[in-house]
């Protein structure tokens, strides 16, 4: 998978002068989204399918400020998949700054049917499993 690369925004940025912690997490999400979608599993297509992906946790440690136009790389990896939830890991590097280590963090997922059940993942998703556990060996290869 391309790691996802994007440019800080000006909007983005706090009184200091650097980006507000929140829009990390934003940051997490659109890297997922865009992984997701290189799988060839678009958010868009689990809606069509009748299912939704909420976030259960959202962590994030930061390690050195990003500022205004900086460039950003996020490397998203699969930590760990289970029969019901899935957690992804996020390395976010700040290639403006010799691609130093900015931030670390993790979401962990679950998918439900339009209903609010939950969805056995290795049973009704296995296609897509099958997609998060490769992201998996990719990392490690």
């Amino acid at each position: 998978m391309k790691p996802y690369t994007r440019t800080a925004k000006y909007y983005e940025t706090d009184q200091m002068g650097i980006i507000h912690h929140s829009n990390y997490i934003r940051w997490m999400e659109e890297a997922r989204i865009d992984v997701m979608s290189q799988m060839g599993y678009p958010y868009r297509r689990f809606e069509e399918m009748g299912y939704m992906s909420p976030v259960l946790h959202a962590e994030c440690e930061y390690k050195k400020s990003v500022k205004f136009d900086d460039e950003v790389k996020i490397v998203v990896t699969l930590k760990d998949l289970g029969r019901v939830k899935f957690t992804l890991g996020y390395e976010i590097y700040n290639m403006s700054e010799n691609g130093e280590l900015s931030a670390f963090g993790t979401t962990t997922h679950c998918f439900l049917k339009k209903n609010g059940r939950p969805v056995l993942i290795d049973r009704e998703l296995k296609e897509f499993a099958d997609a998060l556990n490769a992201l998996k060996v990719e990392k490690e290869a």
